[in-house]
């Protein structure tokens, strides 16, 4: 059962990885299959309050919410062999592209949500360092690597504001 939590974090360090160095990375030359992330999909967000209005289309064309559905999907069968032999650690990485998108798709969905669930992916659109703060589900890569910034701040009633 060790696949399982090595899944989680395997999981976790992909998504920030491939949040860094392809989307932020790759992704900032227009005009490449990447640049829907950094062009489209942070332009979205910050013009509608972190809102982002594309999750309403078919979450498999291609727009900058299909690509990343594709991007997930692809990743995922690239995987599936790692089922004959760590089936374990394959079914947590499935898990993990799952919640990827589903997590992501809500946070964009229900700002305020995300604000109080996942401050991180917040002040990632948000903040003013776009480029920090490259998990989305939970922090652990960020911490680790120290690319977590605050931006969102607890008031006295207990709830997330901007500073």
């Amino acid at each position: 059962m060790i696949c399982i939590p090595l899944g989680l974090a395997l999981g976790n360090f992909t998504e920030w990885w491939f949040h860094r160095w392809v989307l932020h990375g790759l992704g900032r030359k227009r005009g490449t299959f990447w640049s829907f992330h950094f062009h489209e999909h942070h332009r979205n967000a910050r013009r509608h309050n972190f809102h982002d209005p594309s999750y309403q289309r078919s979450p498999l064309a291609l727009h900058a919410q299909g690509k990343e559905a594709w991007a997930l999907i692809g990743a995922s069968l690239l995987i599936s062999p790692l089922l004959l032999w760590a089936p374990w650690l394959c079914l947590t990485l499935w898990y993990c592209a799952l919640n990827y998108y589903l997590t992501h798709k809500k946070s964009h969905e229900q700002p305020q949500w995300a604000m109080q669930h996942l401050p991180w992916h917040y002040d990632h659109h948000m903040g003013p360092n776009p480029h920090a703060n490259w998990c989305v589900t939970k922090p652990w890569s960020d911490w680790l690597f120290g690319t977590r910034e605050h931006f969102l701040k607890k008031s006295a009633n207990d709830s997330l504001t901007a500073r």
